[in-house]
């Protein structure tokens, strides 16, 4: 495999086998690639706090620390580091207050109706900066392993048939423009099957965010650039998991990788690898090589 200027990958299930495993594994394959001068980017729905993103930076020194660059919770949180190995912000998705209460009110509603007409049960996190997540499967426990599962797809399209919900995934998201409207904001909504999640952001964002810096600054091209994930495939409808995302406008010449072992469609710009982590960071390694 060639050698990429930058790397971008998600964090639970790609580099990591969950977000509460050791990051020591992940750490030791990122440290010498960014002392050799490769950028990394870590793309992730979840906040800094759920992957322990400051202690993960704390790892490298504060040379390597300078091409490290963060894009967290569905595009709130991105940030990179200066030569010195401190924190600068890029920007993010944050709404005010009035619309994130429409936010809560437009997913209070897709609840409602899901259990008013179908008798479909499912619950809400509120408690996001930009986005909140329906859980669609509440009985479901993930245990550690917080990312899609191939079983968990089938059982939604089952569960949703079975109460007579025909219009699958695809209609879970037009429920979203349809009660968004109402309120009068625009919205994203993405799913991995478990969880609905509805927000003003999604790994887009980060990865746009990220990526413009990177262009700006150094001259980076798409093309110089890999996207490593675990959630590239279709849930049902042509609606994608969320590592999908980061296929944009902006990055569409990159090459994309999936490490997820579950077998379906992928978008058509996605090498499906499969292996989990253990393959990820082998390519990590493999990329230190080709710079030796």
């Amino acid at each position: 495999m060639r050698g990429y200027d930058v790397i971008f990958f998600d964090w639970d299930g790609t580099a990591v086998v969950s977000r509460n495993a050791p990051a020591d594994d992940a750490a030791a394959a990122m440290s010498p690639l960014l002392e050799a001068g490769v950028r990394l980017a870590v793309i992730s729905g979840a906040s800094r706090e759920k992957i322990s993103a400051d202690s993960l930076a704390k790892r490298f020194s504060p040379q390597a620390r300078s091409r490290l660059y963060m894009g967290l919770g569905r595009g709130a949180d991105n940030y990179c580091f200066d030569k010195s190995g401190k924190e600068t912000g890029l920007g993010g998705v944050l709404p005010g207050r009035r619309d994130m209460a429409a936010l809560h009110r437009t997913c209070y509603q897709i609840h409602e109706f899901l259990y008013l007409t179908h008798s479909l049960n499912s619950d809400i996190v509120f408690c996001r900066d930009n986005y909140c997540k329906i859980d669609l499967l509440p009985d479901v426990e993930r245990g550690e392993k917080l990312y899609m599962r191939e079983a968990e797809v089938r059982e939604l399209h089952r569960r949703l048939l079975g109460h007579g919900f025909t219009c699958g995934i695809r209609g879970l998201t037009e429920l979203v423009s349809v009660f968004a409207k109402e309120n009068k904001i625009t919205l994203c909504a993405t799913t991995d099957a478990k969880y609905l999640e509805v927000g003003f952001g999604t790994k887009a964002d980060s990865v746009d965010t990220v990526f413009t810096h990177l262009e700006g600054e150094y001259g980076i091209k798409a093309s110089d650039c890999c996207f490593w994930g675990d959630e590239y495939l279709e849930i049902g409808g042509g609606i994608f998991g969320s590592d999908a995302q980061m296929i944009t406008q902006k990055t569409k010449e990159g090459s994309f990788f999936d490490v997820s072992d579950a077998a379906g469609v992928r978008p058509a710009q996605v090498r499906h690898l499969g292996g989990g982590p253990k393959r990820f960071l082998s390519f990590l390694k493999e990329q230190r090589r080709l710079l030796q």
